[in-house]
């Protein structure tokens, strides 16, 4: 005998308004009505799907349907907490796609108290006067650079829009086609040029440029700047030549042109200290002839997400005066933290507390005590890897790692299982296996690490959905 589905009323969810009176009153208090109608709302369209795919459901009471409600704003107001404290096992140190660099412990605090509290952000303590607007910052990258003076902005796509909009309305900007880049999300130094109003002057080939070719080009009247890119996340080998730098930037100025410099991810520690090629410092550069230098500041330099410009005076304050800078400048949370982690070059203490250069610098043997310790709690293999800085810093250089690795017949079902537990694990899969480096993961996490990979290990009936 065939079962009936149920009659129509019963399968009629209740509606909003009905749903919003039951709500709890911690959940209203406070709240914006306009939020809460549109959760009851979502909560009764999936309820209707709900009974469309299921023809002998019934619906749910009201009172059911207004703790989903309520469950639904709490996770609204804490929607950020599903995306932070993931644990990075790729092995590649700045991961874009996981905020790249991990904040020192002192810059985390700076941020806390400029967050928790105003500050003397634009005002002269002395006089009481509005002055310039923390110049802590810049005052730390002269210091660091050997720079006359130094600006901030938000990112250092922005610093080297800013940088290039000193050639003016169409004026010249000469590049070599090999540091025609695209440096992320889709932005193109042509791009870059072409929205700053001047005029792209191309030199050389893909694979060699020649002084020689900046010199006929820097002839043209209407050039106003040089701008040269460094390959930071990238690198061409084989038949390949680069100009002089000294020659390019002495033709330069022979002619009132101006010289910019970018090196990308940047750096203000010597990288071959740590076995890695030599990243160009900003302070080497302008020595060399650069007029301004752009660079970030979190990358190699392992701070907030920020974009420094750094050289001479008469240019950065041309640069300030520009009303760009005001769209591109950092707030005060930002400044604060970037001063901090300035400020732990400037004591020598960037190796031992900004944690990417604590990871570049841990030992190998340090790596693989870890690991054995790891793959004997989880029967696991411990296994030597290749770790990379990442991010669009030091092409092709690789650290000597060590970490774990797990057979899975389904490798991209147990990393899917990592990413969304909590706390999240990003691992990479190597053919059938899924492996964890070390050498991305803080020491202390180690037992977070292994609580998220037994967690995923269990058997898929048990996995939450």
């Amino acid at each position: 005998m065939a079962v009936k589905a149920a009659p129509a009323r019963e399968r009629r969810p209740p509606s909003v308004a009905r749903v919003l009176e039951l709500l709890p009153e911690a959940t209203t208090d406070g709240r914006a009505h306009s939020a809460l109608v549109d959760a009851a709302r979502d909560v009764i369209a999936a309820e209707r799907a709900r009974l469309a795919r299921e023809p002998r459901g019934e619906a749910r009471s009201a009172e059911v349907l207004a703790i989903d409600v309520a469950a639904r704003v709490a996770d609204v107001a804490d929607a950020w907490r599903s995306h932070a404290g993931a644990i990075n096992a790729t092995g590649v140190l700045i991961h874009t796609n996981l905020g790249r660099s991990t904040w020192p412990a002192a810059t985390i605090e700076a941020a806390r108290v400029a967050a928790s509290a105003p500050m003397l952000l634009e005002i002269e303590p002395e006089s009481g006067r509005r002055g310039r607007r923390f110049r802590d910052v810049e005052d730390s990258l002269i210091a660091l650079t050997g720079a006359e003076d130094a600006i901030v902005v938000n990112n250092n796509a922005a610093a080297v829009a800013l940088a290039v909009g000193l050639a003016g309305r169409g004026g010249g900007v000469v590049v070599a086609r090999g540091e025609l880049v695209e440096i992320g999300g889709g932005v193109r130094i042509p791009d870059i040029v072409r929205r700053a109003g001047a005029r792209l002057i191309e030199v050389g080939t893909a694979n060699k440029t020649r002084a020689d070719d900046f010199v006929a080009a820097i002839a043209d009247s209407r050039v106003r700047v040089v701008l040269r890119i460094h390959r930071s996340n990238f690198r061409v080998e084989g038949f390949v030549e680069d100009p002089d730098f000294r020659a390019v930037a002495a033709a330069a100025h022979e002619r009132g042109a101006i010289v910019i410099d970018d090196l990308g991810s940047g750096a203000l520690l010597d990288t071959s200290a740590f076995g890695l090629a030599h990243e160009p410092l900003p302070r080497e550069r302008l020595a060399a002839g650069a007029d301004l230098v752009t660079f970030s500041g979190d990358k190699l330099v392992g701070g907030p997400q920020a974009g420094f410009i750094v050289g001479r005076a008469e240019l950065v304050a041309r640069l300030r005066r520009d009303p760009l800078a005001r769209a591109m400048r950092p707030d005060k949370v930002t400044l604060a933290a970037i001063a901090a982690t300035l400020g732990l070059y400037r004591s020598g203490r960037a190796e031992r507390e900004i944690p990417l250069w604590r990871s570049v610098a841990t030992s190998l043997a340090d790596l693989q005590v870890r690991a054995s310790v790891l793959a004997a709690a989880l029967d696991a293999v411990a296994i030597p890897t290749d770790a990379t800085l990442g991010g669009g810093s030091l092409p092709g250089e690789t650290l000597p790692s060590a970490g774990i690795s797990i057979a899975a017949a389904k490798p991209d079902l147990l990393a899917r299982r990592l990413r969304t537990g909590r706390p999240a694990v990003v691992p990479r899969i190597d053919h059938d296996r899924v492996v964890f480096d070390l050498r991305s993961v803080e020491p202390e996490r180690d037992h977070e690490l292994e609580a998220g990979i037994r967690a995923a290990l269990r058997p898929a009936s048990r996995q939450p959905r």
